[in-house]
């Protein structure tokens, strides 16, 4: 069998899944068979999100190389009449594609471990071996659905290479997805990803943390102000990125699943750019109050304030020292540019899609 997955996280999954799945394969067929897992890295999703498309594509490269099995990975979101798409199976053609982002965000190697079992299974049994009616191959596919709640069995076309469809649905179904949407594009890579704007708001904060009218702000500001602080500055950097590099999701249809979808794309970049911006400002608050612990004089600051330097000051400082370095750090994001503040906030299928997304509405432009 081939596991057929797009470059980035679906690769990285797939290799290391691959070093046990033999094995796992072979105990749980129970036929005394032997499974030889291959794994080829390739953007078999590019260009498209149509899943027609995609299985065609997937059973044409299994057919050029002769795979008996193949089971895609993608992490990218795909839909099948206004639901979310779990997997899709053809026991005819021994395929099967597999939406990563449907298996949420916590835990994802095993239950993408367990997803690809459950499908290999199900295309090398009975079923796949010619054997009709869906009952033999349902035992297989029901710790599946259990194991994934909320998830069903969805509708497939007539003409469709797919004979078997899986999709989530429900608010816990649009969650799990969203949590893997963000899960997949990575947002701790933001952090390394903004080098310009990190450095201006670390050099923020290194001359805020000396400046004697910051502390005498930080003195009188109470839990609350603070927090507001806190929560306004880490919004704007969150709009700052999302409105200067343009991540914001506008869908050229007027269809109601285009519209559920943008609402989907945005939300997980609100999420994903948010926690990005969050392990930021928990940073910054660190460094700050490392540098405030080695440059600091009491006498100084106690003279200055009225108020001696003890470790609650310390802290309240370094906390709204934050909030100032994080505004700084938004203005130093303008330096960047915005592939630079994509590739940090998105994993490749995801630049590849708004990247076709983009050129379609300059295409529908021109026109």
């Amino acid at each position: 069998m081939t596991i057929l997955a797009d470059p980035d996280a679906p690769t990285e999954i797939a290799q290391r899944m691959a070093r046990i799945l033999p094995a796992r394969l072979a105990d749980r067929s129970g036929r005394g068979r032997r499974f030889d897992v291959e794994v080829v890295s390739e953007p078999f999703t590019a260009g498209t999100e149509d899943l027609p498309t995609l299985m065609h594509r997937i059973m044409d490269r299994g057919s050029a190389q002769n795979w008996d099995i193949v089971v895609a990975l993608t992490d990218l979101p795909l839909h099948s009449h206004g639901r979310k798409l779990v997997v899709d199976l053809s026991h005819e053609h021994g395929l099967a594609l597999l939406s990563l982002p449907t298996l949420g965000g916590l835990r994802l190697q095993t239950r993408a471990r367990r997803a690809v079992e459950v499908a290999v299974l199900s295309l090398a049994g009975p079923r796949a071996s010619g054997v009709e009616g869906p009952a033999q191959s349902q035992p297989l596919l029901a710790p599946f659905v259990s194991r994934f709640a909320p998830i069903h069995p969805g509708q497939v076309g007539a003409e469709e290479t797919a004979d078997l469809r899986y999709v989530v649905s429900g608010p816990r179904g649009y969650l799990r997805v969203l949590l893997g949407m963000v899960r997949a594009n990575r947002p701790w890579r933001l952090v390394p990803g903004l080098s310009k704007a990190l450095a201006a708001a670390l050099a923020t904060g290194a001359v805020a943390t000396v400046n004697s009218t910051i502390w005498s702000l930080a003195q009188s500001l109470s839990a609350p102000r603070l927090v507001i602080a806190t929560v306004g500055s880490v919004a704007l950097m969150i709009g700052w990125l999302i409105v200067d590099a343009q991540l914001w999701h506008r869908s050229a249809e007027a269809s109601r699943e285009a519209r559920q979808r943008a609402r989907l794309y945005n939300v997980s970049t609100v999420m994903t750019v948010g926690i990005g911006v969050l392990v930021c400002y928990v940073g910054l608050i660190v460094i700050n109050l490392v540098w405030a612990l080695f440059i600091l004089n009491g006498h100084v600051f106690a003279s200055t304030t009225g108020t001696p330097l003890d470790a609650a000051e310390y802290w309240t400082l370094s906390w709204f020292v934050a909030s100032v370095a994080t505004v700084g750090g938004a203005l130093g994001s303008g330096l960047e540019s915005d592939e630079a503040i994509r590739a940090a906030a998105y994993s490749k299928r995801e630049q590849e899609r708004r990247r076709m997304l983009q050129d379609d509405d300059g295409d529908q432009v021109v026109t």
